[in-house]
């Protein structure tokens, strides 16, 4: 968890900033803003899923490339 918030994984970093604000919120009894801040963390997170398993692509393909 460290390493996530000192900046090699900043999309992960914002998923955890929209979670805290959604369980702050969640306490403080703001529905409305409670379920926005965890669909922009949902949404945030599926596109680090999508961008994770593209690179795992892209580097796959790499290696496979050139031939050693």
């Amino acid at each position: 968890m460290y390493l996530i918030l000192i900046g090699r994984g900043k999309m992960l970093t914002w998923v955890v900033i929209f979670l805290i604000i959604a369980l702050v919120a969640a306490i403080f009894g703001f529905g409305g803003i409670v379920d926005a801040a965890v669909d922009i963390a949902k949404i945030i997170f599926f596109i680090f899923i999508v961008l994770f398993i593209i690179s795992l692509f892209v580097h796959v393909g790499h290696f496979t490339l050139h031939k050693f």
